[in-house]
Formats: structure tokens, sequence, C-alpha cells
């Protein structure tokens, strides 16, 4: 498992204005993540909703993720998955959602700050969130 997933959050802040957290995204994106059909609905919803972005760019984005990503169709095998993980591992359906596709596309990294850092499923799937900074040594 080499593939990585990259959540909803990572595609966002890829096209905000984070001075922090963008660059980040944004390398993310260039090595072409596994995302899921869910991921670009989502930030198609976010980039109206909250980013203000119209119609055009919004679909001009989506279409990039579409070519430059292997995206996952969650289809009734995604759904099926996610709710044994919700139920299993005690996580929102939606998260969940995203957990079935990384697992079922054969990702070994979840990209989100949505779990907790360092959190693995079924010993396949481990999260990292790229925004938090490593601990120093000592």
């Amino acid at each position: 498992m080499t593939a990585v997933f990259a959540d909803t959050n990572v595609v966002v802040y890829a096209y905000a204005n984070d001075t922090l957290k963008s660059p980040i995204a944004e390398a993310i994106l260039k090595a072409s993540p596994v995302v899921s059909t869910q991921v670009v609905s989502e930030f198609l919803n976010v980039a109206r909703v909250k980013m203000g972005l119209d119609r055009a760019t919004r679909h001009a984005v989506a279409r990039d993720l579409l070519r430059s990503c292997v995206v996952v169709a969650v289809d009734a095998r995604v759904l099926a998955e996610a709710m044994m993980l919700e139920e299993k591992h005690q996580i929102s359906y939606w998260d969940a959602l995203i957990v079935a596709a990384a697992l079922m596309a054969g990702c070994g990294t979840l990209y989100s700050e949505d779990f907790q850092n360092g959190q693995i499923f079924e010993d396949l799937l481990t999260v990292k969130n790229p925004f938090v900074a490593p601990a120093p040594a000592t």
C-alpha cells in the first residue's frame, strides 16, 4: 500500500488563502493523490458556501481534480464498507465513507485533519494530519 488519499479539507486548503496550510495542501495535490467522488462533491459545496467561489471557478477546480487525481467512486461496495467501519470504529458515517474509499483504493496513508493523527484503520491505513508540525526530537 503506497497510495495516499486526500480528504476534503486538504483539497479545500489547496484552494484557500491560508499561508500555513495552503502550500502543504498544494504539494499533496501535486502528487496526484487518490480522492473519492465524495471529496470532489464536498469541495464543490464548501467552495460555494464557505469560500464564495463562483460556479465556473468551482467547476474548473473540480474538473482539474478529476483529471489530476485518482478518483474512487462511492458505490455500493464503498457504502457497505463504510457502514461496517462506522459501527466498528464509532466514527461518523461521512468519515467512514472517506476511510472506506481509501481502503478500497489500497491506500496506506490518509491525509486528513478530521481524525486523530496516527490513527490506524484495519491495520492498513494510517491517518496523517499534514498540518501538524512533527514533535521536536529529544
